[in-house]
Parts: C-alpha cells; sequence; structure tokens
C-alpha cells in the first residue's frame, strides 16, 4: 500500500467578520469606513445629517490600518495607498 504524501500545507487564516463588514477597500486601494450613528435614534436627526451619514471615509494612520489587515487578510486588493 503506498504511503500517503507529507506534503505541508498553508493554514488559511480566519477573517474577523465585524471587520469585514465595516470597512472596504475602493478600487484604487484605499481603505474607507463608514460614519457612526446610522442605525437608530435618527428621527430627529435633520436631513442634512442624515445625508452626509452616506459618505465613506478614508482610513487614517498606519498602525490602524495594519490592524485591520491582519484582522481581514483576504479583503480585495490590499496596497499600501490605504496608510495616507
Amino acid at each position: 500500500m503506498p504511503r500517503k504524501s507529507t506534503k505541508t500545507t498553508k493554514y488559511k487564516l480566519k477573517t474577523h467578520k465585524a471587520t469585514a463588514k465595516r470597512f472596504r477597500v475602493t478600487g484604487s486601494g484605499l481603505l474607507v469606513r463608514t460614519k457612526k450613528g446610522k442605525s437608530h435614534l435618527r428621527r430627529r436627526t435633520p436631513k442634512r445629517t442624515k445625508a452626509l451619514f452616506t459618505e465613506m471615509l478614508p482610513v487614517k494612520g498606519k498602525k490602524l490600518v495594519k490592524r485591520i489587515k491582519r484582522l481581514a487578510p483576504y479583503m480585495q486588493r490590499f496596497d499600501d495607498k490605504s496608510s495616507t
């Protein structure tokens, strides 16, 4: 009976799902996030303020970008442009 080959395979890293839902990578490789306060208690908020909730903001800080890369390693197109 032939022996099984003992190839070592790389482990797949698990994606932190909360991080993957909160952040996106743009086509140019920039890491963006949404604003806070979108989920509830918005009834008396002015329309203009609610409209501002829709825009995406770039993530600032090299350490934060590095942490997000570690938590969600398989997000599309992680470039070094997101650290600026």
